[in-house]
């Protein structure tokens, strides 16, 4: 809204003493003459091109702020070249070879290596950013307390809004509705899993429990209270928001909510310190804490966390972080990357992927075309047909290849689709443990925790070699001395930055993987797309 303010009179002017005789009447009183008479119209034209100018920057200025607030697409010609030596001079793996012969090796970069030029917000101060005033609706049976309440704190603490266990969060493969206490066990026994495992899982849990900060959240470093210390290989990524949200996956993969379960009150917690953390901006809400890694895996359990609950205190948080997504995707090449607008990669991508199907699950709202861009960018990735997949070009690294088919059966592919079944006979032939020429055992659980979805989903003998190899081999590393009890750690070039506790998350969600999601092919689903 803008506004006027007329200028003050001028003050009559006063005749000189030099000035000419009077004109006639009829002359004298018109306001030409008065003008050429008094020399008022210099003046007058030097103050209308004065206002006309700085009317003209001003309205250069709004069109130039509203230009801005309403881009979709970021121009990155100008913006500081990013130093990819570390991804050039970065170790590198074996690949699945889909189309045989002997595999080349080919960098892979790690899973939060991202861009050094931006800033860190892990020391901002918490506060839920104004999305709407929420209606919190509390039980009867509760007696508010008296003075005022924070609406988001009292729906997460209350469940008021909570969907019963029973319904179902999904029409089709993919679904959510697995994570029901008995649906849990049902799949466990049919889908592969054993009580070994699933105690597993629960020792990592509480592993986790004990590494929540006070404020709610989790960090990567081990280095403040509440661990001291005690537990090694903290990690060096300074997002809390990545490390919060993956602390928080693997609750609500196991079914435990903020609503619901044995944890209710820590995840409620965890979840209220995520939501604080988003930034408000014109194009949706901001969680990245300078990584776009941490936006998709907030992401992620926003939406989970909604579509469990249908908690409607959470709906908008949840769709303005699916919104930045939407708008930080290379709107030419079609992927995503450390920073909203730049030409994507295949690691961040498939997080980014994994939200927006998670949104989807959710009932919310993600434009078609953001998945017509994704599946532009995984055609500029692929080789051997679609059965494999680069990072930033066509390639077949393993954990990129494991991560391709993923995205691609998210995003329709059939069960027998011939790339499809390519690639899965490359996962299947490399195995989720690689004995090097040394005879040292590789373990990638970056690869491992993608490969085992694909694995699961399509199902079938590949399937079974995998997952007794990979459930076994994960209940027996499970560190059971100390402080670290409970967790994993594997050395690894993909995870050494979010450390311990990026292990631990990636370990248990892979032992989830009976329930987490309900098998894409059993039905048509996936078969016709998003």
């Amino acid at each position: 809204m803008s506004t006027e303010v007329s200028p003050p009179p001028a003050a009559p002017l006063k005749q000189p003493p030099d000035a000419p005789a009077a004109a006639p009447a009829g002359i004298a009183s018109s306001w030409l003459h008065r003008a050429l008479v008094h020399h008022e119209i210099g003046a007058w034209l030097i103050s209308a091109a004065a206002h006309t100018a700085v009317l003209v920057a001003l309205g250069l200025i709004f069109q130039h702020v509203i230009k801005v607030s309403n881009s979709v697409s970021v121009d990155i010609s100008t913006a500081a070249p990013i130093d990819n030596s570390a991804l050039e001079n970065a170790p590198t793996e074996r690949v699945p070879g889909a189309a045989g012969g002997p595999s080349p090796t080919i960098p892979t970069p790690g899973m939060f290596d991202g861009n050094p030029l931006l800033s860190n917000l892990g020391d901002a101060p918490i506060g839920i950013p104004d999305f709407g005033t929420p209606s919190a609706h509390l039980p009867k049976e509760i007696d508010p307390a008296p003075g005022p309440r924070d609406p988001l704190a009292s729906s997460l603490s209350s469940g008021a809004n909570g969907a019963p266990w029973g319904q179902p969060l999904s029409k089709g493969g993919g679904g959510l509705g697995g994570r029901t206490p008995g649906r849990r066990g049902q799949l466990v026994g049919t889908g592969g899993g054993t009580p070994a495992s699933e105690a597993a899982v629960e020792r990592g849990l509480k592993w986790l429990l004990v590494h929540q900060r006070d404020d709610g959240g989790w960090r990567f470093s081990f280095e403040a209270a509440p661990c001291e210390g005690l537990c090694r290989n903290g990690g060096v990524e300074t997002s809390t928001t990545a490390a919060t949200a993956m602390a928080l996956l693997p609750f609500y993969g196991a079914g435990y909510t903020h609503i619901d379960g044995p944890y209710k009150d820590e995840v409620n917690r965890g979840l209220y310190y995520l939501c604080g953390r988003m930034l408000a901006t014109p194009q949706g809400g901001d969680l990245q804490e300078g990584t776009m890694y941490a936006q998709g895996l907030a992401t992620i359990v926003l939406c989970e966390a909604y579509a469990m609950s249908k908690d409607e205190h959470l709906r908008n948080f949840a769709q303005q972080a699916v919104n930045y997504i939407v708008y930080a995707q290379d709107h030419h090449g079609g992927g995503w990357r450390y920073f909203p607008g730049q030409a994507g990669d295949t690691t961040v991508s498939g997080w980014q992927l994994m939200a927006l199907k998670s949104a989807q699950l959710a009932g919310l709202e993600v434009p078609s075309q953001t998945f017509f861009l994704a599946n532009k960018f995984l055609d500029s990735v692929e080789s051997e047909k679609g059965a494999a997949y680069g990072y930033i070009r066509p390639g077949n690294g393993a954990a990129t290849t494991a991560a391709g088919l993923l995205c691609r059966m998210y995003l329709g592919w059939g069960r027998q689709h011939p790339a499809l079944i390519a690639g899965i006979n490359g996962i299947d032939k490399l195995g989720p443990m690689q004995t090097e020429p040394s005879g040292e055992t590789h373990t990638d659980l970056y690869f491992d925790y993608y490969a085992t979805q694909v694995l699961y989903h399509h199902g079938g003998p590949q399937w079974e070699r995998w997952n007794k190899k990979m459930r076994d081999y994960l209940i027996a590393t499970q560190s059971s001395e100390g402080h670290e009890s409970g967790s994993w750690y594997f050395q690894n070039q993909h995870l050494d930055k979010g450390g311990r506790l990026c292990n631990t998350s990636l370990a248990i969600l892979t032992l989830e993987v009976y329930y987490r999601y309900l098998p894409l092919y059993s039905t048509r689903a996936v078969d016709v797309g998003f």
